[in-house]
C-alpha cells in the first residue's frame, strides 16, 4: 500500500531528507514549509506524489487545513512527522517569556494540533505512524539550553501518554531522538545576550554550539533512510535514538537515573504508610 506522508519543516534539514526518502519508498508526501518553494526541485520530479504546501507549525489554527490538503489530495494519512523546529542558547535567566513561549508553540503545541487534526483519519483507518522529532536532549540537558530541552521534554511526555492512548486504534508513535546532524540546525541557532554572570560558565558551550555547523557527526541522508525502513515495518520503538553520541549520552543518563533511584529507594519508600502495599494501576 502506497503510504501518504505529512512531513513539518520539509523544505531542509533532516525534513527534507525524510521527505525524500518517503518518495524513494514510493510515498506520497505533503511537504509543509514556510517557504514552500524551496521544494521546487521535488515537486518538478514527483508532480504526481509532492504537495508542497506553506505552512507555519508553530500556528495550531493551521493544522485543520494541513490535513484536509493532504486527505483531499491523496485520500488517506499514514505517517505524520512532526520535524519543524529550532533552538535558543542561554542561561535561564537570559531567555525570556517569549522565546520561551515560542518554543513551546513549535516543539509542542504546534505538533499537538497536528495530532489532534490528523488523529480522526487514522483512526477510521485504523492504522497511522505519529513520528515525533525529538532530540537527544528530550530526555537530558546541560547548561545553556533549558528552553530547548524543557520544550523537547515536553513533547515527549505528551507523546508517550497519546502512545498508550491510540496504540488500541493501531496507531503508533515514535519519539526520535537525534544526537548533531549536518542539517543546518546549528547555524540558525538563537543566541541570548550574554549576562555578565554567566559568561564563563556558558562560554565553551556557547562555542561549541556556534561553530559546530558543517562538522557534526550525523548523516541526515542516512537518517532519514532508518526513520523510512522503521516506520514501513512492524516493530516501531517509541524511542529511537539516531547517532553513535546520543546512544552514549542517552546510555549514561538512563544509567545515573537508575543509579539514583536505587541509591534512594529505602529513603523513598518510607514515606508511605506503614504496611501500605503500592497502589495497582492500570499502566
Amino acid at each position: 500500500m502506497t503510504q501518504t506522508w505529512i512531513i513539518t519543516g520539509a523544505s531542509r534539514g533532516l525534513g527534507r531528507s525524510i521527505a525524500i526518502a518517503a518518495l524513494a519508498a514510493g510515498g506520497n508526501v505533503v511537504a509543509a514549509a514556510r517557504r514552500p518553494e524551496r521544494l521546487a526541485d521535488l515537486a518538478a520530479a514527483y508532480p504526481d506524489r509532492l504537495a508542497a504546501v506553506a505552512h507555519d507549525a508553530a500556528d495550531t489554527t493551521a493544522a485543520p487545513a494541513l490535513v484536509q490538503t493532504a486527505l483531499d489530495r491523496f485520500g488517506r494519512i499514514d505517517v505524520l512527522v512532526n520535524n519543524a523546529g529550532r533552538a535558543v542558547v542561554g542561561a535561564v535567566e537570559e531567555v525570556d517569556d517569549q522565546q520561551l513561549r515560542d518554543l513551546m508553540d513549535l516543539h509542542l503545541f504546534g505538533p499537538a494540533a497536528l495530532v489532534r487534526a490528523a488523529l480522526p483519519a487514522m483512526r477510521a483507518q485504523r492504522s497511522g505512524t505519529i513520528v515525533q522529532m525529538s532530540s537527544q536532549g528530550g530526555h537530558m540537558s546541560f547548561p545553556g539550553v533549558a528552553a530547548y530541552s524543557a520544550s523537547k521534554f515536553a513533547l515527549e511526555g505528551w507523546s508517550e501518554s497519546l502512545a498508550g492512548e491510540v496504540a488500541p486504534f493501531g496507531v503508533r508513535v515514535m519519539l526520535v531522538e537525534p544526537s548533531r546532524f549536518r542539517t543546518g540546525f546549528h547555524a540558525a541557532l538563537e543566541f541570548t545576550d550574554g549576562a555578565d554572570a554567566y559568561g564563563d560558565a556558558l562560554a565553551a558551550v556557547r562555542a561549541d554550539m556556534a561553530g559546530v555547523d558543517g562538522r557534526q557527526e550525523g548523516d541526515p541522508d542516512r537518517a532519514a533512510r532508518i526513520i523510512v525502513d522503521i516506520v514501513s515495518g512492524d516493530d516501531v520503538p517509541l524511542r529511537l535514538p539516531l547517532g553513535a553520541e546520543a546512544v552514549t549520552r542517552l546510555y549514561a543518563t538512563y544509567q545515573r537515573e537508575l543509579d539514583g533511584v536505587e541509591r534512594l529507594a529505602a529513603i523513598a519508600r518510607s514515606a508511605d504508610f506503614d504496611g501500605m502495599a503500592p497502589s495497582v494501576r492500570p499502566v
